[in-house]
């Protein structure tokens, strides 16, 4: 017999990573310990319906489970996350989990007695765009979660101060990660119709918590000539959406939601200034992409985004304060400069993947040493 490590990753719609925040980590993770020799398991939702369950594969070198759903939408969510849970509590290792959102399924591990790590997220329940009987289901479980996991992890140290009133442990503060953007191809930047320097970028869902209608508002009372570039999905039958829409300069282009890395880098890196409207969540991943990035940061004030994009930034509380800041960096090239410097020394200070996945890798291998027959 020999000592080996092993952990099992689930909460993610799986690896290689094509949709979010979650999978890019799951993905970078899981990559970076077998590289360290270490195993792991990363449970992914399969395209193909309920044909390919439990069906096991290997991605370079990662162990991967594959669960498919017969229902749709957020049922599915709740059908993959109990399939994954009751198929890990025979497996060695320990269980990381990232979000709460299906957290009362995790009650099945606690009664396994297997180790349970959880990354808290966002402050899902806080979300204006969530109905009052979803608010209460994210409520209770972010109460679960934070109970019923060994460790909480935070990504921000406001999301860690929210966990610990929820809980007895202490929650460990680990942020996001991004990789750094050194240069970047124009072309895709050219093929979308834009000039390199010379556009405004947005990317997040269309919601209100996410600021949207009043970032466009502010690029067009700003009068400027550079275009406001709005990444993400439009619904033409929902009415928020409608509402940028026609609250929109014509020079404002909604391209919809695009996912391809090398065109979502060279967008982030040959941009003008980044534009943030989140007012919930702790570290999010766009906002530390586009420091990666070494953008210029207009944000919306609270207290997730100054910590996250630091000093050096510009911040606004409503329409007329983000007009003043895009009107000035339009402007101002020694302002953009001096803006760009502060979002690379940020990025480089707390957010490169190889100082995170390092301490996650110190977090998690403490808990993760298994008995494995030797061949």
């Amino acid at each position: 017999m020999y000592l080996r490590s092993h952990l099992n990753i689930l909460g993610t719609r799986g690896i290689p990573a094509a949709h979010g925040g979650f999978e890019t980590f799951a993905e970078k993770l899981a990559l970076h310990l077998v590289g360290q020799g270490q195993s792991v398991t990363v449970y992914c939702q399969s395209p193909h319906g309920k044909d390919l369950d439990g069906r096991e594969d290997y991605w370079q070198g990662v162990h991967r489970v594959f669960f498919g759903t017969r229902r749709k939408g957020r049922l599915a969510t709740l059908e993959f996350d109990l399939a994954c849970v009751r198929h890990v509590l025979d497996r060695p290792g320990v269980d990381l989990v990232l979000g709460y959102n299906t957290a009362v399924f995790n009650l099945l591990q606690r009664r396994h007695g297997r180790k349970i790590f959880m990354n808290m997220d966002g402050i899902e329940w806080k979300r204006a765009k969530w109905p009052l009987t979803a608010k209460v289901w994210f409520f209770l479980n972010e109460v679960l979660g934070a109970n019923l996991c060994d460790i909480p992890i935070a990504d921000h140290p406001e999301i860690a101060r929210h966990v610990r009133r929820r809980c007895r442990t202490e929650p460990v503060v680990i942020p996001y990660g991004a990789d750094a953007v050194g240069a970047a191809d124009e072309t895709p930047v050219c093929k979308l119709g834009l000039d390199p320097g010379e556009y405004f970028l947005s990317i997040a869902r269309v919601e209100p918590e996410n600021s949207i209608l009043e970032i466009v508002k502010a690029h067009k009372a700003a009068d400027t000539d550079m275009k406001l570039f709005v990444l993400g999905r439009l619904d033409p039958n929902n009415k928020y959406h409608r509402k940028v829409q026609t609250a929109a300069a014509e020079n404002v282009m909604f391209p919809g939601a695009i996912y391809d890395d090398p065109t979502v880098k060279s967008l982030r890196f040959h941009a003008r200034a980044y534009c943030h409207g989140h007012q919930v969540g702790g570290t999010n991943p766009s906002l530390v992409e586009s420091l990666g990035a070494g953008n210029a940061i207009i944000a919306h004030d609270n207290r997730f985004n100054r910590w996250t994009a630091g000093e050096g930034q510009r911040y606004f509380r409503n329409v007329a304060s983000c007009t003043d800041h895009i009107r000035s960096l339009a402007r101002d090239d020694i302002a953009l400069f001096s803006a760009r410097i502060a979002a690379r020394a940020r990025h480089a200070e707390e957010f490169r993947w190889p100082t995170v996945l390092e301490k996650y890798q110190d977090l998690l291998c403490g808990h993760t040493q298994v008995q494995i027959a030797a061949e």
